[in-house]
Formats: C-alpha cells, sequence, structure tokens
C-alpha cells in the first residue's frame, strides 16, 4: 500500500473547493499598504466561525488592502504571527493607558499609526492649499 491509497490527491466533487479568483500579476501585490504601528492591546476578536476570543496583540503594523485591514502583531499566549482582520475586532484595550475602544476601532488605530509615524520625525503629509 502506498500513501495515496489513504490520502487521494483529488477531492471528492461535494468538497471541491472553487477556486480562488487571482489578479494580474503584481497587481494585487501593489494594492496594498503596510503602515508601522505599535503597542500592546487586548483585543476581543470574532474568529470565522463566529467564536469570540481574547487575545493580547504586541502589534506590529496596519496592513490596508483591497476590501480589508489588517492588524498584525505577535500573540502573547502562542509567540505567533497574526494578522487580524479589523473588521472582525469587536473591543480593543491598550492596557498601558486603560483606552478602551468597542466602536471606531479601524479609525483609532489609524490615527494611532499616523502620530507614531509624526513621533517618529516621518515623511508630513502635504497639506491642501
Amino acid at each position: 500500500m502506498e500513501f495515496r491509497d489513504f490520502h487521494p490527491t483529488t477531492a471528492p466533487a461535494s468538497r471541491a473547493r472553487r477556486p480562488a479568483a487571482q489578479a494580474p500579476s503584481g497587481e494585487a501585490h501593489g494594492l496594498w499598504r503596510t503602515l508601522p504601528l505599535e503597542g500592546a492591546f487586548e483585543v476581543v476578536y470574532e474568529d470565522a466561525r463566529g467564536a469570540w476570543t481574547t487575545r493580547i496583540l504586541d502589534a506590529r503594523e496596519l496592513k490596508l488592502g483591497p476590501g480589508r485591514t489588517l492588524l498584525g502583531g505577535t500573540d502573547r499566549a502562542h509567540g505567533l504571527y497574526r494578522g487580524l482582520r479589523a473588521d472582525r475586532i469587536r473591543r480593543l484595550t491598550e492596557p498601558a493607558s486603560g483606552t478602551r475602544i468597542e466602536t471606531g476601532i479601524l479609525d483609532w488605530l489609524l490615527a494611532r499609526a499616523e502620530a507614531q509615524r509624526r513621533a517618529r520625525g516621518g515623511r508630513q503629509r502635504p497639506r491642501a492649499a
């Protein structure tokens, strides 16, 4: 007997998945923008199955892409990098300051990333005349 006898290479028709739509080469990669973000956050997150979990995340970046935004960082419980969809974050708490946010989480994260960029002496955004 061979390994393939137990693990067929083709999935049954009832479990077959629709192939993912692929953008032309290089186009999808160029649409994502990464903003550095630092801080430790306690995040109440709703996963794809609808289960709510609480995670403590050492944030590293905010990734802005077509149709979604990800908060990326290291999950302290598992020591692994996680990319959490901002639209699934139900509550965000910053233990250092005691700030607790339940609405407008994405706006707060974007403002925080912008403030950190300015504090680092990053390039100033051009002002409208």
